[in-house]
């Protein structure tokens, strides 16, 4: 009956039947689609080419989203360099508190080779993923913990969270070359103002072939240092001292390398009498060197300003390996200075701290360091024989940390003027541009004040300039205009017979 009645309505009424079946096959495909898409997430979910939790998934620029379906995070063959800078302070610091809940940094899915103990190799292919059990948490991408215990470990700790040594022994500390090679080189450079007039320059200096023997605790000599004569390597403390006058004294202490002890896990070095150390954030310096305005001795603590920092970055080629670091972009020094008997304390110094290491065959560079009302900035380039060996950068940085990192390719020097010390003359003037997307800053630096110290390697004769001068800033940042002016210094090598300057090569 029912099966009658059913069929005659089709026959009847078959406009409603034919609107009633299309209705219901919607539905049904409807259906259909949501569980398919369904299934698919679930099998998204299930990869191992893929990375879940969080909102936002931050990527090196220039990764191509389309080919990470298709390759997975596994097969791009990408890292994210200074992934704890940008975990602690450019997306998890405090300029981006209030939009951001939490940063959890991700390894995914990477191939290891594994052997076991023994005496024969026999490797077993794996792929391995690493993560901040704390921060995958906060991002909702914990792991289903079926068995013991999945927590933040101390290493943990330090990356997401350190203090204030832990964070300074990860950014400063000393290097052993890669090969022994004369041309190697690291030094501790400060830089402080006591007076509207006067400055001094501090550099601790290690050079040559530095052996293993030279890391602090490494009493029993290896076989490369029995290859290494002492007389090959050692130690120099350089203080430059800018009178109110306008004079310039220099002061030095040569210290052979039985005497000279650095630490690789830390900044902490040794020159005979002098030296340095980091504790808890703060720089203690002892100098003692000698002079034409007679014996100097320095005891002196830096501590850097929070977040006014550049962490270490190392440029390699073939011929060049040059790294650097900015532990202070910002600080403030106390403490003693004596000279031939007279001594005076300086309180609330404004100063500086960076870092250098490399083999310095035929190297200059380009480099200034400012201080304006807001605005740090911090600007640098090498040179390799002459030419550029990689883009210039210009980072401005403020109380909260980085707040942009532009790129330049030339510095406009004009003018000249005339230069203290071995002579010649410096520039007037300089300006420069950096630029990143839609943003663009102009730097203008008025020079005030320069010292020239002759230097020759390879039969190139050079002056090398160390200036001090006044700068003006303007551009935009994020879409806001941004200003600021202050004091600075620069540095820059020009032919020791040039009577002027002149623009320098642009990036090739």
């Amino acid at each position: 009956m029912l099966a009658t009645l059913a069929f005659r309505h089709l026959l009847v009424r078959k406009l409603r039947s034919l609107f009633l079946l299309l209705g219901f096959a919607l539905g049904v495909g409807v259906m259909i689609v949501l569980l398919s898409v369904g299934e698919a997430m679930l099998d998204q979910s299930r990869d191992v080419s893929l990375v879940g939790g969080g909102e936002i998934t931050v990527l090196p620029q220039g990764i191509d989203i389309e080919a990470m379906r298709t390759g997975g995070l596994s097969g791009m063959f990408f890292g994210i360099d200074r992934a704890r800078f940008l975990t602690r302070l450019v997306l998890g610091g405090p300029r981006q508190a209030s939009v951001v809940r939490a940063v959890a940094p991700t390894i995914e899915g990477k191939l290891l080779y594994l052997c076991p103990g023994g005496p024969a190799c026999v490797p077993t292919a794996v792929r391995a993923g690493g993560e901040i059990p704390s921060r995958a948490a906060a991002v909702g991408a914990a792991l289903d913990v079926r068995e013991g215990r999945w927590q933040d470990t101390r290493a943990d700790s330090v990356y997401i969270l350190p203090t204030a040594q832990q964070l300074y022994d990860e950014l400063d500390r000393f290097h052993l070359p890669p090969r022994p090679d004369s041309t190697w080189g690291e030094w501790h450079y400060f830089n402080l103002v006591t007076g509207p007039e006067e400055w001094w320059y501090v550099t601790y200096l290690v050079g040559g072939e530095v052996p293993p023997s030279a890391i602090a605790g490494q009493r029993q000599p290896t076989a490369l240092d029995s290859r290494i004569p002492a007389a090959r390597w050692g130690g120099r403390l350089m203080v430059t001292h800018r009178r109110p006058d306008g004079r310039y004294d220099r002061y030095t202490e040569d210290v052979p390398g039985a005497h000279v002890r650095l630490d690789t896990t830390r900044a902490d070095l040794t020159l005979g009498e002098s030296t340095v150390r980091q504790r808890d954030g703060a720089y203690l310096l002892r100098a003692r060197a000698r002079g034409s305005a007679g014996p100097l001795r320095l005891d002196l603590t830096v501590r850097p300003l929070p977040n006014r920092y550049f962490p270490p970055a190392e440029l390699r080629e073939e011929a060049l390996l040059s790294g650097y670091v900015v532990p202070g972009l910002a600080a403030r020094a106390a403490g003693r200075i004596c000279v031939a008997g007279g001594c005076r304390e300086i309180e609330d110094a404004a100063a500086y701290h960076d870092h250098n290491w490399g083999m310095w065959r035929d190297v200059t560079w380009e480099w200034g360091a400012a201080q304006g009302g807001r605005l740090s900035l911090l600007y640098g380039g090498v040179y390799q024989a002459g030419a550029v060996t990689s883009p210039f950068f210009l980072t401005l940085v403020d109380s909260l940390g980085v707040r942009q990192v532009l790129r330049f390719g030339r510095i406009d020097y004009r003018g000249a003027r005339r230069a203290e010390g071995a002579g010649g003359s410096a520039p007037r003037r300089f300006e420069l541009v950096g630029t990143r997307d839609t943003d663009t800053v102009r730097i203008v630096v008025e020079v005030r004040h320069a010292l020239a110290t002759e230097m020759g390697a390879a039969g190139f004769q050079r002056h090398f300039l160390q200036m001090r001068g006044h700068f003006t800033l303007e551009g935009r940042l994020a879409g806001a205009a941004v200003a600021d002016s202050g004091e600075g210094f620069f540095e820059t090598y020009v032919p020791a017979a040039a009577a002027g300057m002149t623009t320098r090569p642009t990036r090739r």
